[in-house]
Order: C-alpha cells, then sequence, then structure tokens
C-alpha cells in the first residue's frame, strides 16, 4: 500500500491527513492547534504523527506534502496599467495563486501610489501592464520607480514581454528580487494566468515562508509546497474535472470568507459582453471583511447593507459577533451557541456568493453561477457542525433568489467534512490519479 502525508499550516490550526495512493481514500486524519507562537513545526509534528498513529503507519517511512497559510499567509499588491484591464487581470491572478490582495494601484507610480504600496506590506509585488506590443511606458515607469526607491520586496514581472527583460534587468541590477512570467494579459480579453500563478507560487516558497519566522531552521520551508489557498484552488479545478460540470466553494473561515468557482467555457467567452480583462473560468474572491470569529462583527453588518438582517435580527446577533471578536479562541457550548454559529456561517457564505457572483467593485461582469452543479462548504464551523446543520447552511444559500444574482438551479450541497480539497490540490501535481480519486469518493458522490 502506497501512503503519502497531505498537511495545511493554517493560521489557527495543523491539519494532516494519511492518503492511501492506491485507491484515493483517507486512512489517518488529526488536527492540533497551531503553534504559531513558538515553532509551526511543533504542531505539524503533532498532527502528522497523530494522523499516521490513526493509519497505522510509521510517519518517517512517507512523504510528506504541505501548504501552509500561518503567518497571514501570502499578501499581494498588483501595480497595473489601468484599473479596468491589467491592474484588473492582475488582481485575478493574484487570487487564483492563493494571495491575499492587498492593494491594487493604477498608472503610474508617484510618491504617494508608492507609498501606498508600502503602506500595505505586501510580501510580494506582482507588476503588469501593457499587452504584448502594446504600452510599454507605464510599466517602464513603474519598474524604474521601485528600482529607484530600492524595494526590497520580491516583484513578479508579467506585462508587456517585450520589455520584459530589459526591466528585468533594471530591477535586479537595484538589489531588488525579481522573478520574470509571461504577460498576464497578453491580448484584450485573453487572460493567462497559468505563468504568473506559478511565478508567484515560487517567490512565496522561496521568499515569503522563511521570512515570516515561522520556524526555526530551514525545514519548515523546504516541506511547504504552496500556500494553502493556492492548493485549494488546484483541488477544486481537479474536482470540477473528474465530476464534470461547473461547481462553486465557499470556505468560511475564522478571519475571511474565500469562494471558489469552476464554470465550463463557452460562447459567452467571445459575446458581445466579453470582459476586456479576460474570461475568467476559474477564480477566487476573497472576503476580508466576512469571517467567524475576527471578522463575525462585518458579517452582520454586511449583511445589514444586503437586507438579509432586519433590526431585531441585528441587535440579536450583533452582540454575538462582538464576543467572537474579542474572543478568536470562543467554542460553541449549547445549542443557542451552535445555532448562533450557523446563522453568521450562513450569512457570510451567502454576501461571499452574491459578491463572488456580481463581480467586484470596477468589473464588468460577475459569474453565471446558474449551471453550478455542485455547492462545497468547507471551514472549521462546517466542518464541526454536524452534516445536518452543514448541508443547511449550504441549502440555505441555495434560496437566495432576492441577491440579484444568478442563483444555481440544480445544485447538490455538500461539505468537506474530511478537508480533502486542500490535500488533492497537494496531489495534484505529483499523483494526480490519486487527487482526482480522493476528491470524487470524498466530494463527488462516488
Amino acid at each position: 500500500m502506497s501512503r503519502v502525508v497531505c498537511a495545511d499550516v493554517g493560521s489557527t490550526w495543523t491539519k494532516a491527513a494519511v492518503v492511501d495512493l492506491d485507491v484515493g481514500r483517507l486512512v489517518g486524519a488529526a488536527s492540533v492547534p497551531t503553534t504559531v507562537t513558538t515553532d509551526v513545526l511543533h504542531g505539524l509534528d503533532a498532527a502528522v504523527a497523530a494522523a499516521v498513529a490513526q493509519a497505522g503507519a510509521v510517519g518517517g517511512d512517507l512523504p510528506w506534502l504541505v501548504c501552509s497559510s500561518a503567518g497571514g499567509g501570502l499578501r499581494l499588491a498588483v501595480v497595473g496599467y489601468e484599473p479596468l484591464v491589467t491592474a484588473q487581470a492582475g488582481r485575478r491572478v493574484g487570487l487564483s495563486a492563493g494571495a491575499d490582495v492587498v492593494h491594487v494601484a493604477a498608472g503610474r507610480l508617484g510618491a504617494a501610489e508608492l507609498a501606498a504600496v508600502r503602506a500595505a506590506r505586501p510580501d510580494v509585488v506582482l507588476l503588469v501592464g501593457g499587452t504584448d506590443g502594446g504600452d510599454a511606458d507605464t510599466v517602464t515607469h513603474n519598474a524604474t520607480r521601485l528600482a529607484r526607491a530600492r524595494w526590497r520586496v520580491p516583484v513578479v514581472l508579467a506585462g508587456n514581454v517585450e520589455v520584459r527583460d530589459g526591466l528585468r534587468e533594471v530591477l535586479a541590477a537595484a538589489g531588488v528580487p525579481v522573478t520574470v512570467a509571461d504577460n498576464v494579459l497578453p491580448r484584450i480579453g485573453v487572460l493567462a494566468p497559468a505563468s504568473a500563478r506559478a511565478a508567484i507560487r515560487e517567490v512565496f516558497l522561496r521568499h515569503v515562508i522563511g521570512g515570516k519566522r515561522l520556524s526555526r531552521g530551514g525545514r519548515f520551508a523546504r516541506l511547504v509546497r504552496a500556500a494553502t489557498p493556492d492548493a485549494v484552488l488546484t483541488g477544486v479545478e481537479v474536482l470540477a474535472d473528474v465530476v464534470g460540470g461547473d461547481l462553486a466553494v465557499v470556505d468560511v473561515g475564522g478571519a475571511t470568507t474565500d469562494v471558489y468557482s469552476v464554470l465550463t467555457p463557452d460562447e459567452r467567452a467571445d459575446g458581445p459582453g466579453r470582459e476586456v480583462a479576460g474570461a475568467w473560468w476559474r477564480a477566487r474572491t476573497v472576503e476580508g471583511d466576512l469571517g467567524m470569529r475576527w471578522s463575525a462583527p462585518g458579517v452582520v453588518r454586511a449583511a445589514v447593507e444586503e437586507r438579509l438582517l432586519d433590526a431585531a435580527g441585528q441587535e440579536v446577533l450583533a452582540s454575538a459577533a462582538a464576543v467572537r471578536a474579542a474572543d478568536p479562541g470562543f467554542l460553541p457550548v449549547d445549542d443557542e451557541d451552535r445555532a448562533v454559529e450557523g446563522r453568521i456561517a450562513a450569512l457570510a457564505a451567502t454576501v461571499a456568493l452574491r459578491r463572488h457572483a456580481r463581480g467586484a467593485v470596477g468589473e464588468r461582469a460577475g459569474r453565471d453561477l446558474r449551471d453550478v452543479r455542485l455547492l462545497v462548504g468547507s471551514g472549521g464551523v462546517l466542518r464541526h457542525a454536524g452534516a445536518g446543520a452543514a448541508v443547511g447552511v449550504l441549502a440555505q444559500v441555495l434560496t437566495d433568489h432576492a441577491g440579484g444574482w444568478p442563483v444555481p438551479r440544480a445544485a447538490r450541497p455538500v461539505v468537506d467534512v474530511d478537508y480533502v480539497l486542500a490535500a488533492g490540490g497537494l496531489l495534484a501535481g505529483e499523483y494526480p490519479v490519486a487527487a482526482g480519486a480522493l476528491l470524487r469518493r470524498h466530494l463527488g458522490g462516488d
């Protein structure tokens, strides 16, 4: 029997799973609090040991595949040519790479704009601008500005290929860590995220993981293969391939609620509504004001704005949300607490899916989710709620007919109780058959 360990070091919990590669099945799983205040390896080793013991294997004999969002994950700033095309394309690519896009700038960087980028404290800057053979002045100006500013945050250069190599030399000569990638928008209407996504992943592994001082020594940096959201999106893509058709995932966390969707490319890409920033068939959005703990008050505010809560409901939930924000370690102890947890989760998921479907501010179009066949729920609040309660949360989302978005017409709700999306994404590179089998078995209905 061939086995592998898949682990995710999150900001709150470290999860480990042992996967049987021959049949694509979980044979052991465990989670422990992330030991971010000491050394994340302490928690990682403990979680793996527990999962391996459950599987009846010897951990030292198994390969490890690890992803991480500890220490705040990957913070990305995008600097583009103008807001509705290249900057928006860069933002989309950053999200698909598992980044928290903390700042988007468009146009030529002046002193104020550069200060705003610095203030956002990015781990990586994605520098884009100009289609291939198009505008070169803006990306040249911005690269030169970063070089003269003695910029030391890693830069991924993914703009007009005609000036890319020259700008790489300018940045490198100034001591800026720079990685080049293909243009994220080679032609108007053509979004090409793969190369930049891979480059961002490389920079995350090479510069960011070690720079967060999550562990002493180099072992943790050597173990980590991807940012957790990047691994999850890869898992979502594999799941879409094995089950066929459109699907969506809503991951309700303590600080953010992430939404992933995979749509089937069709004639909409070439129709009159075609986006100049390119069709976005495999996507992720992050809602930083929606979460179960740190961002719980944001859920209440957003629900009021979306007319999902009346005054009486707001009063009840606002106090409960404040308790959770003040004590991120809060755990429900009775049925009343659990009911409140479910209500906050349902509101967070509903608002996040509304925003994902409508599109971000400044985008020309959102996501058409009418043909979604599978709606997957993830996050600790759903995994620990019990199957019936968790599916009930998703069922509430599917009845959101007043939200101004195309609600899925025939979606089957399912909860990632075993946390296999991240594991499937980690497996996809080296063990694609096992990744597909694992996701089909645990989420696809097999």
